[in-house]
This record gives structure tokens, C-alpha cells and sequence, in this order.
């Protein structure tokens, strides 16, 4: 449908999972992406299956200074940029009482402050092509509280009150800058290698207790930055959706009527 036709975006974390999905997505409907991520040899394997509308840029998103060089790279190859997708983070599972302060620091670094930083860095690039589109990917747990997730809950609630902040000030500027917030999804940060066929079995009966009953796919994410991107959302600013299947909304009763039966 070439939605995002003529358009260069940005999107961190884009060597696998939600954001290589949302490359290819982009892409297709019209859009230069540049990847950027850690991962050398799977990003430049995406950019390759893309072609020419596609570039790599090894990528620390927590690095002020790649930050710069992803841009100057993105600008000379592109010549401007109209999205941003704030994608790169990582998950750390940890008690409260077992995570350091170098744990913390460490999260809080790489998904927050690696978002403040892109939107720092790239929304005047933006401004300067009349406006457009930040999208930053949150978490399900930016919208609730879990066990396990202190470190990373923070860092995700923590894009929601930045988005909400940045879409204030870059509103009016033409920026629109929304959040989306995942629940489970099958990609490689949230599927453990080797997993015990109990835990296994726990996490599917732990899913089937959610009102759509599944894990999300990582294109089901990526459709959702896709409408944000394009002018389907031209009206969007300070938004969060969630695309967790039902998780935020909250538990069942699940003695009562209208409980799931988990087999």
C-alpha cells in the first residue's frame, strides 16, 4: 500500500525479533529503514535481503556517540529522516533484592536512557522535514507491576512518562510521539534457550490464562508501529497501546463466571 512512501526511519534493535519485523513491514510499504543493532552479522544480513532502501549501522544505543553516527550515517545515505523507532532493550528477570545497582543502571541505561537519547538526537532531523513520527516500544509491564522485572518495569514505565513528555514538546512542532506496549511475544529476548519442559508447560498455562490465550507474534507489534508511522495515525500524540492480548487489563476470577478453562 506504500503508506510509508518516500519516508526514512530509524528503528534501534532491528537485527531480530519486533524490530526486524517492523523493518521488513516498513519497507514493503514504502519506507528506507536503517537497522541499527549490536548485532553485526544479523543486521547486515536484513539490510542485505532488503536492498538497496536498506542500511546497517552497528549500533550501542546507549552511546551518545553512535547515536550521532547513525545519524550523519542515515542523513548521507538517505539524506533525512521521518521515524524513529525506539526498539532496542533488553529483559533482565532478577528479584529486587538480588539486583545490583550496576543490574539497574545497567537496564535503566540501555531503554531509557537509550531512548531519550534517540529522541534527543534524531526528532530536530524531523522537525527539519516538516514533522513525523517517534514510536517508542514499551512493555506491558510500563503499564502494571510484576515480580522479577524491577530494573525493566522501571525503565518501561519510564518511556511511558517520557513519551508523554516528548509529546507535548514535539507536538507542536510536528512531531507525534506515541508508545506501544507489548505483552508476551515469541522473539529471541523472551523465549530461553533450553527451557525445562515444566517451566515450559508453565508459561503456555500462564498464556491460555489471558483473555486471547496466546503469545503475540512479533508482527503483531510490528503492524501496530506501522499504523503510528503513517498518517492512518496523523491525529495520535501521547498514546499508549497496548498489544499484550488482554494482559493489562488485569486477573481473573478464575473460580467465576466468565474465566477461561485452562486444559
Amino acid at each position: 500500500m506504500n503508506r510509508l512512501a518516500n519516508k526514512t526511519a530509524i528503528i534501534t534493535g532491528a537485527a531480530g525479533g519486533m524490530g526486524a519485523c517492523t523493518a521488513r513491514l516498513f519497507a514493503a510499504e514504502g519506507a528506507n529503514v536503517v537497522i541499527t543493532d549490536l548485532l553485526d552479522a544479523q543486521g547486515e544480513a536484513l539490510a542485505r535481503e532488503l536492498g538497496d532502501a536498506a542500511l546497517f549501522q552497528h549500533h550501542d544505543v546507549s552511546d551518545e556517540g553512535d547515536w550521532q553516527k547513525v545519524l550523519a550515517a542515515t542523513l548521507a545515505r538517505f539524506g533525512g529522516v521521518d521515524i524513529l523507532v525506539n526498539n532496542a532493550g533488553i529483559l533482565m528477570m532478577r528479584g529486587l533484592m538480588e539486583t545490583t545497582k550496576q543490574d539497574f543502571e545497567r537496564v535503566l541505561g540501555i531503554n531509557l536512557v537509550g531512548t531519550f537519547l534517540g529522541i534527543r538526537t534524531v526528532a530536530p532531523k524531523i522537525i527539519e522535514r516538516g514533522g513525523g513520527s517517534v514510536i517508542n516500544i514499551s512493555s506491558v509491564d510500563g503499564l502494571k507491576g510484576s515480580n522479577a522485572v524491577s530494573a525493566y518495569s522501571a525503565s518501561k514505565w519510564g518511556m511511558r512518562g517520557l513519551t508523554k513528555v516528548s509529546a507535548m514538546e514535539l507536538g507542536p512542532l510536528g512531531v507525534r510521539v506515541n508508545s506501544v506496549h507489548p505483552g508476551g511475544i515469541q522473539t529471541p529476548m523472551t523465549t530461553r534457550a533450553g527451557q525445562s519442559p515444566a517451566a515450559a508447560e508453565a508459561t503456555r498455562k500462564f498464556y491460555k490464562g489471558m483473555p486471547l490465550g496466546r503469545v503475540g507474534q512479533p508482527e503483531e507489534v510490528a503492524r501496530v508501529s506501522l499504523f503510528l508511522a503513517s498518517e492512518d495515525a496523523s491525529y495520535m500524540n501521547g498514546a499508549e497501546l497496548a498489544v499484550d492480548g488482554g494482559m493489562s487489563i488485569g486477573p481473573y476470577y478464575m473460580s467465576q463466571p466468565g474465566a477461561p478453562v485452562i486444559a
